[in-house]
């Protein structure tokens, strides 16, 4: 990784997106530090720290601390996300997106985008009601009315906007994907809070375990009894922090290992005779990826599984020891219902991601117009069933390695009672995912100057 960045460095086309890419990303960092107007952001930290790690501490991560900071890149890139699953998935149920997504080309694909874009603003903008009334509901503003509320909306909703153009300025000028480049740099950034809270939850176990720190302790300094025994609760072990940076790195390693796995189907070619020349009867391969969508369905699965809590935490969390605050543990980011939810929406998305980038019936025609064949089986239909049923148990697989890599933190978390694993383990997959698709992008960008050199 670090000699492919050297090199395309080395390369002054590429440097310039590089330096492009870098500077978008220093701009994203400077706007998660321009606080919204009429916010008590102290309120609001202390707040998020009495929600602990859950739904609004996974946002959190992904704005890069911007929604606990109420900065103008709170809502950050989840608007275009939505927008996108929304958009993707109308492009399969509606015929008129899908002629236009398929037989359109490129003004095809620019009237789409569009599309995407006006529906990111519409999202952003029921996201910043919430957030707005979020704030007024747990009393963090500082005034309040109706020219506070316009300030407050507005602020969001282009913090939002300026998001995806950053984005989109990213993918077309810099280097990989904006939206997921963002995404990463916003992750990347609570690194250094991450490790403060390791930190802190070693020095509140060893209080703990000192007699210093009990429920009597953080009731007397003002928690309520549910409050005290979370905040006991989070305290972290020296020996389970060895075990979490053990286990960090080998999913690393099997994100990594997995990333370049792929099923390769034998192709002949047959020979044809030009003149006096003989062509073709060479042998190649067709490669299928074993995770042909990245971090997408991850991402996806997150922002549609969470939407239902969403709503509800921005219009207010039920009291306590009432039906409506079970029924919000119930469908909560660290219950059983939400991770199996979460797990079946990764498996679909997967097939779905992998349907759009692989089409058989393309790839069987191609194959037939190039003479080629996969051998014991005759072109046309059945080739395209034999490939459908290849990507189908290797979609299966991949589906099922994601689901798992995603779930297996929110179980662990669980089990000891620490969220943030969950917070941690999705991050992982993201930042891991796109730092390959990335650097897969820019080895890609070098080949084709490579050729483009040759032919010139």
């Amino acid at each position: 990784m670090i000699q492919t960045i050297r090199k395309a460095w080395g390369i002054p086309e590429l440097r310039k997106k590089i330096i492009f890419t870098l500077l978008i990303l220093l701009i994203f960092r400077l706007g998660n530090a321009i606080m919204v107007p009429y916010i008590n952001t102290d309120a609001l930290k202390l707040q998020m720290d009495l929600w602990g790690t859950g739904l609004l501490g996974l946002y959190n991560v992904m704005s890069g601390g911007a929604f606990g900071t109420a900065t103008v890149f709170a809502l950050s890139i989840q608007p275009y996300i939505n927008s996108s699953i929304i958009i993707q998935l109308l492009t399969v149920a509606i015929p008129a997106l899908e002629r236009l997504a398929r037989d359109g080309g490129e003004e095809g694909k620019k009237k789409i985008q569009s599309i995407t874009r006006y529906a990111t603003v519409a999202i952003a903008i029921l996201q910043a009601i919430g957030y707005y009334f979020m704030m007024k509901n747990y009393s963090l503003l500082e005034q309040d009315g109706i020219w506070v509320a316009l300030v407050i909306i507005v602020t969001l909703i282009a913090g939002s906007s300026f998001v995806m153009w950053m984005g989109e300025q990213v993918t077309e000028f810099g280097v990989g994907n904006g939206i997921s480049i963002i995404l990463f740099a916003g992750i990347l950034a609570r690194i250094p809070n991450m490790v403060s809270s390791m930190i802190d939850g070693v020095q509140r176990w060893s209080a703990i375990k000192a007699g210093t720190l009990t429920v009597d302790t953080l009731t007397a300094a003002g928690y309520t009894d549910t409050q005290a025994q979370a905040y006991l609760d989070s305290a972290l072990s020296p020996w389970g922090i060895v075990l979490l940076i053990i286990g960090m790195l080998a999913l690393i390693m099997f994100i990594v290992f997995i990333n370049d796995a792929e099923r390769r189907i034998p192709v002949q070619y047959a020979k044809r005779q030009v003149g006096r020349k003989m062509y073709g009867g060479q042998s190649s391969t067709l490669p299928m990826k074993v995770n042909m969508s990245g971090v997408l369905p991850v991402i996806f699965a997150q922002s549609i599984a969470s939407l239902p809590i969403t709503i509800w935490t921005f219009i207010g969390i039920p009291k306590e020891d009432t039906v409506s605050y079970s029924i919000y543990n119930a469908i909560d980011t660290k219950s059983v219902i939400y991770m199996v939810v979460y797990f079946i929406m990764i498996i679909g998305f997967s097939y779905f991601y992998s349907s759009i980038q692989f089409n058989p019936v393309e790839i069987a025609n191609n194959l037939k117009k190039q003479g080629g064949f996969i051998p014991g089986f005759r072109p046309g239909q059945p080739t395209v069933q034999f490939i459908q049923k290849v990507l189908g148990r290797i979609t299966l697989f991949g589906a099922i390695y994601l689901g798992i890599v995603a779930i297996c933190p929110l179980i662990v978390g669980k089990v000891i009672n620490n969220g943030s694993l969950a917070i941690g383990g999705t991050s992982v997959i993201i930042v891991v995912g796109v730092a390959l698709e990335t650097v897969k992008a820019l080895e890609n960008q070098m080949l084709m100057r490579q050729y483009k050199g040759f032919l010139e």
